[in-house]
């Protein structure tokens, strides 16, 4: 690599702007245009090389010369918002309703949203979070903020920590802020290091050339905020992970008690009771707002759960015992946690049938005298049922959910017992052959219409169901420490200004100059506390010179 060596003596690395030592530009780094006027210096990063403008010769140097533009990390940023906005216009495939006709995404996107849902699904945003190449997105964005920093932060840091008092004229003389004073008095030097001292100015001294800085840390609030987000980008990943992160989904019946999934069958749910509350139509806070949805409104639904251990049972192999260790209610944004886990209510579905009752009886006996009953319990519906009378009924066909499709047969709309409906086999006790009937709420039908035998409903038993979400998450603390330090960050780079003024002397009198990242109006005024009263010339502003 090219070495650039200073009159001063010291060589600096190809790509320096300013030497390392006395600050004297390196004209052709510098881009002077081919006139008398003076350019100001280009203090970013205090002129230092930086490695992407260095090296450029193998790949890895090339590879860290496209990572290290900003230009490029916006544009990732750019696309990642994009991406993330279009992913938002239906929702995700996790968060299809429990209760969709399908929830099939090739199917649902395209029934529920037409031709939009269907180029949704086909692009693949019905899935994008979790997504390979939107995985692969949000990496490159880490990698871009981890070289970008490192590429700025590292020779920024060494040249802060290395600076000296002693610079070159020219260096003084480029600066925004400048002015020549011909005759100084050592009173007057002494005045302006006790003022600068009671402004909280940090000294340095060498040859008489002084260097006084405050703020340095402030320098730092970008890299901070770099950092915050890069806690918070590997956070994002790790939350794809099922080690830091599990959501599962269970429909859980009254009175009904079943593992938590997710919980590697640890922990147990009882669902005690489900609770629906709707808005008084009557009450005068919600009448006209009521009045425009025209159904009920829900104000509250909760399920009084609880939460069940199980524990470790002494003989191999037997139903583990269970241990009560969380009560109370699930309601909506108000969940039930215990053990790192939490459990939100998240749906409901009103009067499904939990039982239902049926009898046999002779197809033209009007009293409809009973010649066999049975109960079907639709958590786990048998396929044949064998009465004492000696009848036999098998279920031929079961749809819970009972409907006619568009070609006029008999479908089910859903997995929930709804609206049953049944096609039952009737064997009669001398052994002829089994009659057929298609049964369901409002319909008795005799499929030959030959039919000895009829069944009918005697009664039926219906209950609620609640839609519970399961949580597990440990990457929330990683995305709260790294806001946290994305804030300090901020705070530190906004509140707080590197400023830096240089006084160097020269042929009895002195050379002032300036130098901050922001609030040029403050370093001024500091300046002008510091001369108050003596014979030193106040800076002008350069920049507005050259307008």
């Amino acid at each position: 690599m090219k070495k650039i060596k200073c009159e001063c003596g010291h060589v600096n690395p190809e790509g320096t702007v300013l030497c390392e030592s006395c600050g004297k530009p390196i004209e052709e780094n510098q881009h002077i245009d081919g006139n008398d006027k003076k350019k100001l210096l280009n203090m970013r990063y205090d002129g230092t090389a930086r490695r992407s403008q260095t090296y450029n010769k193998s790949i890895v140097d090339k590879i860290w010369s496209f990572f290290s533009s900003v230009k490029v990390g916006v544009w990732l940023i750019v696309i990642a918002l994009i991406a993330s906005a279009i992913g938002s216009i239906f929702p995700q495939e996790q968060y299809i309703p429990a209760d969709a006709v399908s929830r099939d995404p090739a199917i649902f996107y395209e029934e529920r949203y037409g031709i939009l849902g269907q180029i949704f699904y086909q692009l693949g945003f019905h899935n994008l979070y979790s997504s390979w190449w939107y995985m692969i997105l949000i990496a490159l964005i880490g990698i871009s903020l981890v070289i970008c920093s490192l590429d700025r932060f590292v020779p920024l840091f060494r040249a802060l920590r290395k600076q000296k008092a002693k610079r070159h004229a020219t260096f003084l003389q480029r600066q925004r802020l400048f002015s020549k004073t011909e005759h100084v008095s050592d009173e007057d030097m002494e005045t302006v290091k006790q003022r600068l001292e009671k402004q909280r100015y940090n000294i340095t001294e060498e040859d008489g050339h002084i260097l006084a800085e405050k703020g340095r840390f402030s320098r730092w609030g970008p890299y901070v905020n770099h950092i915050g987000l890069i806690i918070i980008l590997l956070a994002a990943l790790l939350r794809q992970t099922s080690v830091f992160y599990m959501e599962e989904y269970v429909w859980i019946r009254e009175g009904e008690k079943q593992v938590l999934p997710g919980t590697n069958q640890q922990y147990y749910i009882e669902n005690k009771d489900f609770i629906l509350e709707n808005y008084d139509p009557e009450d005068e806070k919600f009448k006209d707002a009521l009045a425009k949805e025209g159904v009920p409104v829900a104000s509250n639904y909760q399920t009084n759960a609880v939460i069940y251990k199980a524990m470790e049972p002494e003989v191999t192999g037997a139903e583990p015992e269970l241990k009560k260790i969380e009560e109370g209610s699930i309601r909506l944004n108000e969940p039930i946690k215990f053990d790192n886990y939490v459990v939100y209510q998240r749906g409901y579905q009103q009067n499904e049938f939990s039982s239902m009752s049926f009898k046999i009886h002779e197809t033209d006996d009007a009293d409809e005298q009973s010649l066999g009953e049975f109960t079907i319990d639709f958590t786990s519906p048998k396929s044949e049922y064998e009465l004492e009378s000696g009848f036999k009924v098998e279920i031929n066909n079961y749809y819970p959910d009972y409907y006619l499709d568009d070609k006029g047969e008999p479908a089910s709309e859903t997995d929930y017992p709804r609206n049953p409906a049944f096609v039952m086999m009737v064997y009669p006790p001398d052994g002829s052959e089994p009659e057929i009937s298609f049964l369901g709420i409002g319909k008795n039908i005799d499929a030959t219409g030959e039919n000895d035998y009829k069944v009918g409903i005697t009664n039926f038993e219906m209950r609620d169901v609640s839609g519970l979400s399961v949580r597990r998450d440990y990457s929330l603390p990683y995305f709260i420490v790294g806001a946290i330090i994305f804030m300090i960050g901020v705070i530190q780079g906004m509140y707080w200004h590197h400023r830096r003024i240089w006084i160097r002397p020269q042929d009895g009198g002195i050379l002032l100059a300036a130098h901050t990242n922001k609030n040029w109006h403050g370093v001024k005024r500091d300046i002008e506390k510091m001369i108050d009263g003596t014979n030193i010339q106040m800076v002008t502003d350069q920049q507005e010179l050259d307008k």
